[in-house]
This record gives structure tokens, sequence and C-alpha cells, in this order.
């Protein structure tokens, strides 16, 4: 299993644009097989900072969820926003 935190603060002005390419990714992953992976977005009380939290049961799932259309355009917008240096990736160990 791959489990994976990313943090990220974006501008106050961009967060409901944020949340709506979020939105059209999640929708996107529904055509998936949900019995393979997992994906949670959270908003910080801040209101500006965001937590993607993902699980995946290889790396076969894994390439094939991050390499969704809408998921590699979300990413693309969210960096083009200016995150100044917030983006931090994660990878977590079971125990």
């Amino acid at each position: 299993m791959i489990n994976v935190i990313v943090t990220y603060t974006v501008k106050p002005e961009y967060v409901s644009e944020n949340k709506n390419h979020i939105q059209k990714f999640l929708d996107d992953f529904k055509n998936l097989d949900q019995e393979t992976f997992e994906y949670k977005v959270y908003l910080k009380e801040d209101g500006v900072t965001f937590v993607h939290y993902s699980n995946y049961i290889n790396e076969e799932v894994q390439h094939e969820v991050l390499n969704v259309p809408s998921f590699k355009e979300f990413q693309r917008l969210r960096d083009e926003s200016g995150l100044n240096g917030t983006h931090k990736v994660e990878i977590l160990q079971s125990i």
C-alpha cells in the first residue's frame, strides 16, 4: 500500500477556483476502480491550505490515478497560481 499526504497553500483569491478543479478530478476519479485507491481532500482552518490524502494498492494504480487528465490539469493550474514553496509531499509508512 502506498500512502501519501500532499499539503500546499494557495492565495486567498485562488481558493474557490482550486476547489472547482479538485471537484472535477474527484468526479473523474469515480470512473476508476474505487477498490484500488482512496483519495480525499481537506481544507485547513486557515482557509487557504489544502491537504490531499491518498492511498493506492500499488504503483500501477497510483500511476493510473495521477495521470487522469483532469488531475494533471488541476496540478498545472495549481502550480501556476503561485504556491511560494509551500508544496510538500510526504510518503507515509503503515505501522
